[in-house]
């Protein structure tokens, strides 16, 4: 694998990643959404007027477009378990940001799926 497409991978992991921790962000702001009809249109348009949805909505179109140069490279075999790469970051970001939980049975599943992208990264 050259180092642009391991370039282009990491590029639409780190997106993707960030793309959903800022939908999370967007969510939060706007708060819970309601099951009524009437209500739900109304939290939607204050979702997607919302600055941090609309920013995420943007890094996930990104990574797509990385991922396309990326797949136009390697093996989709290859490329594609990376991706997992964003659970980890999604984590720590997770936990970072959003004060959310890191339990150790939650970082022993993060270890193994870094052993397995690194397994899969040098086959």
């Amino acid at each position: 694998m050259t180092a642009a497409s391991l370039a282009f991978i990491l590029l639409a992991v780190l997106l993707s990643a960030g793309g959903q921790l800022l939908l999370k962000a967007g969510t939060n702001a706007v708060g819970t959404f309601p099951f009524d009809p009437a209500s739900l249109a109304s939290a939607g348009l204050r979702l997607a007027a919302e600055p941090r949805v609309i920013a995420g909505v943007v890094a996930y179109f990104l990574s797509m477009l990385a991922w396309l140069l990326a797949l136009s490279r390697v093996p989709v075999s290859v490329a594609y378990p990376m991706l997992s790469l964003g659970y980890v970051l999604t984590v720590l970001a997770a936990w970072w940001w959003f004060g959310e939980a890191v339990t150790a049975q939650r970082l022993a599943g993060v270890g193994l799926i870094v052993l397995g992208v690194l397994l899969v990264a040098r086959s």
